[in-house]
């Protein structure tokens, strides 16, 4: 889990004891967090995946993340008291969380553990806005192709191979991309066409 990298199995037993964390299940489609709500923990999903989007006033959906099992969410929130959500987190399938109260991380002795555990914590937080600036760069074209390209690219450069497979399916990746699904549907077919790229569901092949 990324909340607990570098730690033993002992240290994160006794830590998650002290800090009594427990454990939650949601069914597919069911919400984790509601926009609006006020938040004070930091969960962490064990299986499954959770998928973070914003639902605007026209009813408009925006994917601005898949959380995937040993990663961690809304913990940006949960330091911030009175602080209300602008996104809502929903399963994506049924999972299990972890969830934990960041007033008893506060609470923790002074100890290596601790020290690690908010590193981690720094780690994460930092990872969460260099994701949102990689967003912000594939949607900052006004072609749906330009789009695609600078999202297949950068996957391709995570992944260090032409064969990605992305964790979205069609609508959330239309969503992600801030486009619609038709037409990103329309540019997938003609850049396959084209010979740009091959695919099959979410896995994607750059062919030039």
């Amino acid at each position: 889990m990324q909340l607990f990298k570098h730690f033993s199995e002992e240290e994160r037993f006794a830590v998650l004891r002290n800090l009594c964390a427990v454990t939650k299940h949601y069914q597919k489609g069911e919400t984790v967090l509601h926009a609006g709500s006020e938040n004070r923990y930091i969960f962490t999903v064990l299986s499954g995946s959770v998928k973070i989007q914003n639902i605007d006033i026209w009813g408009n959906t925006s994917v601005l993340n898949m959380v995937e099992k040993g990663q961690v969410f809304a913990e940006a929130y949960a330091f911030l008291p009175g602080e209300k959500l602008l996104v809502e987190a929903v399963a994506n399938e049924p999972c299990e969380v972890l969830l934990i109260d960041t007033r008893r991380i506060f609470a923790l002795p002074e100890s290596e553990a601790k020290n690690k555990l908010i590193q981690n914590l720094l780690f994460i937080s930092s990872m969460k806005n260099v994701h949102l600036s990689r967003r912000i760069l594939h949607t900052s074209s006004k072609r749906v192709r330009e789009r695609v390209l600078s999202f297949l690219s950068e996957q391709a450069e995570r992944q260090e191979s032409r064969y990605v497979t992305i964790p979205y399916d069609r609508q959330q990746m239309a969503d992600y991309l801030s486009v619609e699904r038709s037409a990103l549907s329309k540019e997938l077919s003609k850049m396959k066409a084209e010979g740009l790229i091959d695919y099959h569901k979410n896995t994607f092949k750059i062919l030039i």
